[in-house]
Protein backbone atom coordinates (compact mmCIF):
# COMPACT_ATOMS: atom_id res chain seq x y z
CA UNK A 1 0.00 0.00 0.00
CA UNK A 2 1.45 3.69 -1.07
CA UNK A 3 2.23 5.72 1.55
CA UNK A 4 -0.22 8.55 0.42
CA UNK A 5 -3.28 7.72 -1.51
CA UNK A 6 -5.45 10.02 -3.39
CA UNK A 7 -9.05 10.00 -3.80
CA UNK A 8 -10.55 11.08 -7.29
CA UNK A 9 -14.35 11.55 -7.43
CA UNK A 10 -14.87 13.97 -10.31
CA UNK A 11 -15.21 12.62 -14.08
CA UNK A 12 -14.61 14.57 -17.68
CA UNK A 13 -17.62 16.75 -16.73
CA UNK A 14 -15.60 19.16 -14.16
CA UNK A 15 -12.39 18.75 -16.18
CA UNK A 16 -9.98 20.81 -13.30
CA UNK A 17 -11.56 18.62 -10.31
CA UNK A 18 -10.77 15.32 -11.91
CA UNK A 19 -7.16 16.33 -12.94
CA UNK A 20 -6.04 17.23 -9.23
CA UNK A 21 -5.26 14.20 -8.11
CA UNK A 22 -3.21 13.23 -11.00
CA UNK A 23 -1.41 16.80 -11.03
CA UNK A 24 -0.66 16.49 -6.69
CA UNK A 25 0.38 13.06 -7.49
CA UNK A 26 2.89 13.88 -11.02
CA UNK A 27 3.63 17.05 -9.52
CA UNK A 28 4.22 16.71 -5.67
CA UNK A 29 4.22 13.43 -4.59
CA UNK A 30 6.72 11.79 -7.32
CA UNK A 31 8.83 14.30 -7.28
CA UNK A 32 8.93 14.70 -3.67
CA UNK A 33 9.77 10.63 -3.37
CA UNK A 34 6.44 9.67 -1.54
CA UNK A 35 5.15 6.70 -2.50
CA UNK A 36 1.62 7.32 -4.12
CA UNK A 37 -1.11 5.69 -5.34
CA UNK A 38 -4.68 7.01 -6.75
CA UNK A 39 -8.35 6.15 -6.57
CA UNK A 40 -10.89 6.39 -8.74
CA UNK A 41 -14.28 6.54 -7.07
CA UNK A 42 -17.82 7.08 -8.38
CA UNK A 43 -17.45 9.93 -11.43
CA UNK A 44 -13.84 9.17 -11.70
CA UNK A 45 -14.48 5.79 -13.22
CA UNK A 46 -15.51 7.52 -16.45
CA UNK A 47 -12.07 8.83 -17.00
CA UNK A 48 -11.05 5.37 -17.96
CA UNK A 49 -13.78 5.26 -21.08
CA UNK A 50 -12.11 4.82 -24.60
CA UNK A 51 -11.27 8.07 -25.95
CA UNK A 52 -12.45 10.24 -23.01
CA UNK A 53 -8.58 11.12 -21.39
CA UNK A 54 -7.71 12.96 -24.19
CA UNK A 55 -10.52 15.52 -23.96
CA UNK A 56 -9.92 16.50 -20.03
CA UNK A 57 -8.11 20.07 -19.70
CA UNK A 58 -8.70 22.15 -16.58
CA UNK A 59 -8.10 25.44 -15.79
CA UNK A 60 -4.18 26.14 -14.81
CA UNK A 61 -3.48 22.15 -15.33
CA UNK A 62 -1.61 20.46 -17.52
CA UNK A 63 -3.57 18.29 -19.70
CA UNK A 64 -5.09 15.13 -17.69
CA UNK A 65 -3.61 12.60 -20.65
CA UNK A 66 -0.23 14.51 -20.09
CA UNK A 67 -0.49 13.85 -16.23
CA UNK A 68 -1.89 10.32 -16.62
CA UNK A 69 1.40 9.73 -18.26
CA UNK A 70 4.00 11.35 -15.94
CA UNK A 71 1.72 9.29 -13.13
CA UNK A 72 2.70 6.05 -15.15
CA UNK A 73 6.57 7.20 -15.28
CA UNK A 74 6.78 7.93 -11.51
CA UNK A 75 5.26 4.22 -10.60
CA UNK A 76 1.92 5.75 -9.37
CA UNK A 77 -0.46 2.99 -8.87
CA UNK A 78 -3.89 3.29 -9.90
CA UNK A 79 -7.14 1.64 -8.12
CA UNK A 80 -11.21 0.90 -9.85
Amino acid sequence: MPRLLIVANAGPGDPTRASIPFHIAANGAVPGGTECGVVLAGDATGLLKPGVLETVHGVGIPPLKQLLEKCRAGGVTLYV
